[in-house]
């Protein structure tokens, strides 16, 4: 439990470090790579952008600026269906985010438990408010899955 505790001081630690001052991820990438694909405006691409986008880039290809720096690739998250079969896995996106109970051989050690972070955050504590968030980001990963050709 002191690993856990110890592993999302270290996360939030780093995104106060690097991302707060920057405002949002967005701001590690050029406007170029930003205009690539539009991402749709959503609660949940806004959580992106806040949480996600530093590590698995602006499109979610996994190439955020932070990428380089972790033990583990970020992965490309717009495959996540075409990885499983053509089926978006919703329930253990949703785990993976959430982070509290891992998903055995998913979302590496250098993932943040965001579960606990969107605890910690100045909403308060609500579960009711840590689903809403991790149902959005799982809301808006589908929506961006690589459609089959």
């Amino acid at each position: 439990m002191e690993h856990a505790r110890q592993h999302v001081r270290q996360h939030r630690d780093l995104i106060r470090a690097v991302v707060i001052p920057f405002g949002i991820a967005a701001a590690f990438v050029s406007p170029a790579a930003a205009e690539e694909t539009p991402v749709p405006r959503t609660a949940g691409s806004s959580l992106f952008r806040t949480y996600c986008a530093t590590c698995h880039g602006t499109q979610a290809k996994g190439d955020g600026p932070l990428a380089g720096s972790l033990r583990v690739a970020p992965r490309d998250l717009t495959l996540l269906a075409k990885r499983n079969g053509g089926t978006y896995p919703t329930d253990q996106v949703h785990r993976i985010i959430d982070g509290r109970k891992p998903v055995k051989g998913h979302g590496g050690s250098d993932m943040p438990v965001w579960g606990d972070a969107f605890k910690a955050s100045g909403d308060g504590y609500s579960e009711e408010k840590v689903k809403e968030k991790v149902e959005a980001l799982v809301d808006f990963l589908k929506s961006i899955q690589v459609r089959p050709s």
